[in-house]
């Protein structure tokens, strides 16, 4: 039969990804009103298009196709480390939500570096 498929959800760039938006929920579920018209909505947006992107590039067939949505979630994630900056600025979240943000944010910035590298790598070894 071939070899064994690998389910988006086994990938641990994509796992990583999912924990971030986990963690962006929690901070932006306690924001008010007007901080979450102003900036939480863009953040959420920006931490859960990270995962959806990796999950829709997955899905794609040509590897350059995989890889444009993979470098729409490394620019949604680079986003989103701006919204936390600003968050964190304007008092909005504490400096241990903001490190440990940051820290796990780093984390999927690793993760998807190695990922997009490994697609273009595995292509040259087709």
């Amino acid at each position: 039969m071939g070899g064994e498929y690998i389910k988006v959800g086994d990938l641990k760039v994509y796992q990583l990804a999912v924990e971030l938006g986990g963690l962006a929920w929690g901070y932006y579920e306690r924001l008010d009103w007007l901080d979450k018209k102003t900036m939480g909505s863009q953040f959420i947006t920006a931490v859960d298009s990270i995962a959806a992107n990796i999950a829709e590039g997955y899905g794609r067939f040509h590897y350059l196709d995989r890889i444009k949505f993979y470098y729409n979630s490394r620019g949604s994630l680079l986003e989103s480390k701006h919204w936390i900056f600003t968050l964190c600025k304007r008092n909005k979240i504490s400096q241990n939500e903001f490190d440990a943000f940051l820290k796990k944010a780093d984390e999927v910035h690793y993760e998807l570096n190695k990922y997009i590298k490994s697609c273009y790598s595995s292509k040259d070894n087709s």
